[in-house]
């Protein structure tokens, strides 16, 4: 359950982080602002009140699963982080790279997506490394709301058998394996395209 609620919500927060990137780096100005706003609002209030507000008030209009209310709160957390990561990166590309490719008769969307945006997605992979892991490790707020994840399924054999330190240790070993295979996988990938330069 742990895998699967970090794997939707951090693929759900790429893409709000695409799209709240670009929206920031926008020359429309609302569309900066409302960035702004999103941006500011999560990072000045804490995860575990986001995620009870998609748990809580979300289900009050449309019934969802304690899962998607998580994975949708996640994402909505993690989406702002991932904005100001993609963001950086893509302003981090030089101008000249694209101008070079306006003056091959590329358009500005062409030239965002076959130049700015493959080398700006090299630069954002360590971030972005980082804030899986974290996103992983956030997933374990879940428990508050009932899902069961590790963390949550920790505390339950510990209540059913009195040993809490025992079933919280092998939580914190089961969390260690998982950070550990993300990194590998992370930094295989980032070897990978350091090859294909």
């Amino acid at each position: 359950m742990t895998l699967a609620l970090t794997a939707v919500s951090i693929f759900i927060a790429i893409f709000i982080g695409l799209m709240f990137a670009f929206m920031k780096i926008s020359k429309i100005k609302p569309l900066e602002w409302i960035a702004n706003i999103y941006i500011y609002v999560v990072r000045g209030t804490p995860l575990i009140v986001q995620i009870f507000v998609f748990y809580y008030g979300l289900t009050e209009i449309w019934m969802i699963s304690g899962f998607w209310s998580v994975a949708l709160g996640l994402a909505f957390h993690n989406g702002a982080y991932i904005a100001e990561i993609f963001r950086g990166s893509i302003q981090s590309i030089g101008k000249g790279q694209s101008e070079a490719g306006r003056s091959v008769g590329m358009s500005r969307t062409l030239t965002m997506r076959r130049i700015i945006l493959p080398q700006a997605f090299r630069r954002a992979l360590p971030p972005l490394g980082n804030q899986f892991i974290i996103g992983l490790k956030d997933s374990s707020l879940a428990a508050f709301i009932g899902v069961s994840e590790i963390f949550a399924v920790a505390t339950t054999q510990g209540a059913n058998t009195f040993d809490y330190m025992t079933w919280l240790l092998v939580s914190a070993v089961w969390y260690l394996i998982l950070v550990f295979l993300l990194t590998l996988a992370v930094g295989m990938i980032e070897k990978k395209m350091a090859v294909s330069d």
